[in-house]
């Protein structure tokens, strides 16, 4: 009967495997240089990221219901809001749209052109590609201009008045905003790679063995060129064996619960780092008081953004403006919690034990 010794027992090494630590983050703060600017390297990365990922449904929730209830201004400066159409085919709504996702995804902000004419009155706003723009600004760190480059390097140079600029989550005296893919980045190359095995997985579940009765090289190789697509692809397996003499397992899915609960903790965490509520993007799996609360939690978000959007638009171009707040539900859920609270205390337990032993 075979024994086991403790004493041959083998250890393994650990010292591979590190603690959670983060590098120490510096503030981009103005230096005491008469002339500062500031590009923004990772705006194609950033893209990248909002254009090919789910990230994109998420800001785009958020832009949408930040100004897509419509808004509210003057008579005069609806006229003047009417008629402005970016590229030719913008609307204003359309244009702040815009400006909101690139606000929210890149770390320099969202940009449009100001265009007046000789009174002074806006009549469009022409956005910007925010790679090509550039921040000017003084040892104070005050915008004192902006820069657009343009084809053989040259730079059309802007006065801070002539540029409409949106920034997201600007923290110290930092001269630019915070990407929403800093803090996701993480989360959704987790989850794309996830993804990624399965599918890779699921395909390679599919290869097919070809046993064939042969040792000659050549021959071999003039039955490879007879299957090179399915080869190529990894659909067919060659081997030079009898099957009697082979011992070859099928390729077998592992369980898809597993792949499904990471992936879904992966989507839930997205969700709560971007501040978008699943529930505002879909509403797969959610009971209606799961719903409620996660459109009560979003409230203050879409609010705070549009409250932000209607102070850079006073400051920047001098409109007043009120955008519509999607309908609330603090009202109906507090009317329903009290209708509870009243039914509860409208049933006495004298009223429950009522008749009993009687």
């Amino acid at each position: 009967m075979p024994q086991t010794d403790i004493t041959q027992t083998t250890s393994a090494d650990l010292t591979g495997i590190k603690n959670f630590s983060v590098n120490s983050t510096v503030l981009d703060s103005p230096d005491s240089n008469d002339k500062n600017w500031y590009e923004d390297d990772s705006v194609g990365q950033y893209l990248t990221y909002y254009k090919t990922t789910q990230l994109k449904a998420a800001v785009d929730t958020l832009a949408i219901w930040t100004v897509g209830k419509g808004y509210n201004v003057s008579n005069r400066d609806r006229v003047i809001l009417d008629n402005i159409t970016g590229w030719g085919e913008d609307s204003f709504t359309s244009i702040l749209f815009n400006l909101m996702v690139m606000k929210k995804v890149t770390k320099i902000g969202g940009f449009a052109e100001i265009i007046r004419n000789e009174s002074g009155t806006l009549v469009n706003l022409k956005p910007l590609n925010p790679a090509n723009m550039i921040i000017y600004y003084n040892p104070q760190g005050i915008i004192t201009g902006y820069g657009h480059k343009q084809s053989k390097g040259k730079i059309k140079k802007y006065e801070p008045d002539k540029i409409l600029h949106l920034v997201n989550d600007r923290i110290g005296d930092e001269v630019h905003g915070t990407s929403v893919v800093e803090s996701v980045k993480w989360i959704i190359d987790a989850k794309e790679e996830a993804m990624r095995d399965w599918r890779r997985i699921s395909h390679r579940s599919t290869v097919r063995i070809l046993y064939v009765e042969e040792d000659n090289k050549d021959r071999i190789a003039n039955l490879k060129r007879d299957y090179p697509e399915a080869i190529k692809n990894g659909d067919l397996l060659i081997l030079p064996v009898l099957p009697k003499d082979a011992k070859f397992e099928d390729l077998q899915l592992p369980p898809i619960q597993q792949f499904l609960e990471w992936i879904r903790y992966l989507e839930n965490l997205f969700y709560q780092a971007v501040r978008v509520p699943k529930i505002i993007a879909t509403s797969e799996g959610f009971t209606e008081a799961g719903g409620k609360m996660g459109y009560l939690t979003f409230e203050p978000i879409y609010t705070y953004e549009q409250t932000q959007l209607e102070a850079d638009i006073w400051n920047q171009l001098a409109i007043r403006i009120k955008f519509n707040r999607p309908p609330s539900l603090s009202n109906a859920m507090q009317e329903t919690e009290q209708k509870n609270v009243s039914q509860q205390e409208a049933v006495q337990p004298n009223d429950l034990n009522a008749g009993v032993g009687e």
